[in-house]
């Protein structure tokens, strides 16, 4: 039988909404408590003084109010002499963008960043040297300044305001890099455009920085290298957000008279996209040794979902996985997905995997299948997929939203299970085409389609059962919820040491599952002033995972290649009401990228992501901008890598897929 809609990760689910308790202050100040949520005002006493929420969270060990400026400020008494010291990766949540940097020990000096040039040929560029010049829409354009010795620094208050650069006729826009002074929750929240004629302008990043007591600073890399005019947008007028002392330093091509800087040491977390030779695939990446990361620039996995039901109506194929250009680009294939009954893996759908017979205008390498041979189907795609492409390594996915049902009797005997997926996955028939395994439970102890009770540590025993039986060198990865009560409800720290990597599943956190609205961004990196349910977002459950002792390295970053969206919708910005879900083709609420973009094209971004109105139905999703700007936070955060649901949501030409490659 052919498998309903199997998209994994619905984190915002009914049932989970439903269990969020919305934080209110009380009146008199309580001692600060981790594991608690707060709200904007709280106000809260440690070990004496008194202090004020900045910034809606939920508390952690390590994020006591002294340790961290960008969460809590002092209202009131003298805090102790020895200062909690500050996490490495503070999550920002609300409007803040990026993690506050790890506080200078007592008694060192604060390092003043030396400029650089990086590898790649990208030059630092200096208003009124050669034809560079900059200007800005309030007139304050200073120049040369010498905090960090960049090209310019500026300070606003309002939102819009903005400097843009000419880099003349001879250069284009490589990068830009943003410093924001140290003080008191001092933040730049941005967007960075780019114009070829210096009247049309796109952005190209969404993003944002933060300063605690140490500056904070971040290069943001263009994927799109073509512009001559580039244009810092700042947004303030909004609670605890504001543009204030910060530089703003543009890279270019070499070209011209403009001189070279003098190269130095790398800066750290000034990480160049390198340039793409698509003509050649990259080679797998593999697992990074796990560090404390802040600056350490990341993996570059890229792993695809190829769903089975795709080669139905959808008319999607392995083979156009090549033909869209996906597959110099891809690590990883995911191919969902295999089921779980009677405790054990079993095979999905066999037609699809393994019995359909491809012609030779629909086989990958033009060679049609044949009457007698032993294996046919989508695996057999994959496997001459592989043969092609040496890069790509292939993991068969058990579960999803609709299967994942039998997970919690495989978890009554995890040795046993463990051994029904190795016999599945290492069949004769199809033992070449998989690299390993991948858990889609969706969700261990914690609802999702049904409810799991098998307790928080039977996620830990089925991945120790299934690296035991797999061994060290095949991959055993895990795709894993966003939603903050989801993540906690299981063990996914103590697996950690079982897998190569998770899949993050940062995406559906809001929907048409709420048909009146209102309307949210499914796949929102930070969170904005209207979020419908605090701390659900991208970064908050990255930061919580981290938090858990999981290493950045085993983190991968979801994408969704799809929108979820409402009808009956006048608003144009997010937060409007809504009749009901927007018509999707397969599905109610949701549509493919590949659609949206034509049919209701981006006209706004908020938290990271893009939103679209037209006519009455409003939709999220992401675009190559928004999966760049993406890209932007998982190298500065250090992951793995990123992932995308699914396959046959992209362009024709791989619009979205390239989009992660060139900005990797």
């Amino acid at each position: 039988m052919r498998a309903a809609q199997l998209r994994p990760g619905l984190v915002a689910s009914i049932f989970t909404l439903a269990l969020v308790v919305l934080f209110v202050p009380a009146v008199h100040a309580a001692e600060w408590a981790p594991n608690t949520p707060y709200a904007v005002n709280a106000l809260v006493t440690y070990q004496g003084p008194t202090y004020k929420c900045l910034q809606a969270h939920t508390s952690l060990v390590g994020w006591e109010p002294p340790a961290t400026p960008s969460l809590w400020q002092l209202q009131s008494g003298t805090p102790a002499p020895t200062a909690t010291p500050q996490p490495t990766a503070t999550p920002q949540p609300g409007a803040t963008a990026t993690p506050v940097p790890t506080s200078t020990p007592a008694g060192q000096a604060t390092p003043t960043p030396t400029p650089t040039t990086p590898p790649g040929g990208d030059v630092e560029v200096t208003p009124g040297s050669g034809s560079v010049t900059a200007s800005t829409n309030d007139g304050n354009v200073p120049g040369n300044t010498v905090d960090n010795s960049w090209s310019t620094r500026w300070s606003a208050s309002g939102d819009g305001q903005w400097i843009k650069f000419d880099l003349g006729t001879t250069r284009t826009v490589t990068r830009v890099r943003i410093a924001v002074y140290s003080g008191n929750v001092r933040q730049a929240r941005f967007d960075l455009q780019t114009s070829t004629d210096n009247t049309t302008w796109s952005n190209a990043i969404t993003g944002g920085l933060s300063s605690g007591t140490t500056t904070a600073e971040q290069n943001f890399d263009f994927a799109d290298r073509s512009a001559r005019y580039v244009r810092y947008l700042g947004h303030g007028n909004t609670v605890n957000a504001w543009n204030s002392l910060y530089e703003v330093s543009v890279f270019a091509t070499s070209g011209g008279s403009v001189p070279t800087p003098t190269p130095t040491a790398t800066q750290p977390g000034a990480t160049p996209t390198p340039t793409p030779t698509p003509t050649t695939p990259p080679s797998a990446t593999p697992t990074p040794t796990p560090t404390a990361c802040g600056s350490c620039g990341g993996g570059t996995k890229i792993l695809g979902y190829f769903a089975q039901w795709t080669v139905y109506d959808r008319n999607y194929h392995v083979k156009n996985i090549v033909t869209s250009g996906s597959a110099s680009k891809l690590t990883h294939i995911n191919y969902a997905f295999g089921n779980v009954q009677g405790g054990s893996c079993v095979i999905g759908d066999a037609y699809a995997d393994t019995e359909r017979a491809y012609t030779a205008a629909e086989s990958v390498d033009g060679v049609a299948d044949t009457w007698d041979q032993p294996l046919r189907g989508s695996f057999n795609q994959l496997r001459k997929l592989k043969a092609a492409y040496p890069n790509i390594k292939v993991l068969l996915s058990i579960g999803g939203w609709t299967w994942s049902g039998g997970f919690g009797q495989a978890a009554q005997n995890p040795t046993a299970f463990a051994s029904s997926c190795y016999n599945l996955v290492e069949d004769p028939r199809w033992a070449d085409v998989f690299d390993g395994i991948d858990i889609d439970w969706e969700y261990p102890n914690a609802c999702g389609l049904t409810c799991d009770t098998s307790g928080p540590n039977a996620y830990v025993s089925v991945m120790q059962a299934l690296r035991s039986r797999f061994g060290s060198s095949a991959l055993v990865t895990a795709a894993i919820p966003a939603g903050y009560s989801n993540i906690n409800a299981a063990n996914y720290g103590g697996a950690a040491q079982y897998v190569n990597w998770y899949n993050v599943m940062t995406y559906d956190f809001f929907g048409a599952f709420a048909a009146q609205g209102p309307t949210a961004m499914h796949s929102a990196l930070y969170s904005w002033p209207q979020i419908p349910t605090a701390n659900f977002y991208s970064d908050y459950a990255i930061q919580l995972l981290k938090s858990k002792g999981i290493p950045a390295s085993k983190l991968l970053i979801g994408y969704g290649f799809y929108g979820r969206g409402w009808t009956g919708v006048t608003q144009s910005t997010p937060g409007g009401s809504a009749t009901g879900p927007g018509p999707g083709l397969w599905e109610q609420g949701i549509e493919d990228y590949k659609v949206l973009v034509g049919r209701c094209p981006s006209n706004g971004t908020a938290a990271g992501t893009a939103y679209a109105h037209c006519g009455s139905q409003w939709w999220s999703y992401d675009t190559p901008s928004t999966i760049s700007g993406k890209n932007s936070y998982k190298k500065s955060q250090g992951l793995g890598g990123a992932f995308f649901w699914e396959l046959s949501g992209d362009t024709a030409n791989g619009s979205l897929i390239s989009a992660m490659y060139n900005s990797r």
